[in-house]
């Protein structure tokens, strides 16, 4: 790992983040010095009014067509890291992670893996909603976005990348995984991760659409149903 040859491509897919994409490049760049990286931001938007707000000039910054997938995917296009770290732009890795992925990552029998989520409220029903995804994912060992997903890749080109649907790539690319045999690492550190959607929507109509979203979506509806049933309920699917 290298200053000419990254360790690490941290990508993050954003839409109308300008209010706080620097407040995340920073914190990763003060608390991931000792281990070189890359980080890529995607702008969903046109006429990039998040990247146009990165101040820091070490960053890539791209527009792609909007879709969560499809930015990641464009952000790996022009990776140069041997490992992608997707992180939402309202998700703060925990301190020394990249690190801690490197170690993990070190031995070759992980192709991917994620961190516990962390909710950064003081609320009690957060913990239970930590409590909930730590469970499901030590049982299913399939993370999702909000947990910073890291992927080696060349494993990521092998298998294709995201695939291209409205939501629910997350679970997809690393239900994929699971079905070819190849292993999936935790990490038992959480990420800080923002509590806004679920106080913008109501804590509880948010965890409860959420939770029928992943049902269904297991149960074999297609993302593209779950899209339109997801958007008329009040949330987002970038």
């Amino acid at each position: 790992m290298t200053s000419q040859q990254p360790g690490f491509s941290i990508i993050l897919p954003v839409l109308n983040e300008a209010a706080r994409i620097n407040e995340v490049i920073d914190h990763i760049r003060a608390r991931n010095r000792a281990i070189a990286s890359q980080i890529i931001v995607v702008d969903g938007d046109p006429s990039g009014g998040t990247i146009s707000a990165v101040r820091d000039e070490g960053v890539v910054k791209i527009i792609s067509v909007k879709g969560r997938a499809r930015q990641m995917n464009s952000g790996a296009s022009v990776a140069s890291g041997d490992i992608l770290l997707f992180l939402h732009a309202d998700t703060l890795l925990p301190d020394h992670a990249l690190a801690t992925v490197a170690t993990a990552m070190s031995d070759g029998r992980f192709v991917a893996g994620a961190f516990d989520l962390g909710i950064k409220s003081d609320r009690h029903i957060f913990r239970i909603t930590e409590k909930y995804v730590f469970l499901r994912t030590r049982l299913t060992r399939v993370p999702f976005g909000d947990q910073a997903i890291f992927i080696r890749r060349s494993y990521f080109e092998k298998i294709g990348g995201y695939q291209d649907i409205p939501l629910m790539e997350d679970a997809e690319i690393m239900g994929r995984i699971k079905k070819r045999g190849d292993r999936i690492c935790i990490i038992p550190a959480k990420v800080r991760t923002s509590p806004r959607r679920w106080e913008k929507e109501g804590i509880l109509f948010c965890t409860f659409r959420n939770w029928t979203v992943q049902t269904l979506y297991a149960l074999g509806v297609p993302p593209e149903r779950l899209q339109k049933w997801y958007q008329e309920g009040g949330g987002t699917a970038t």
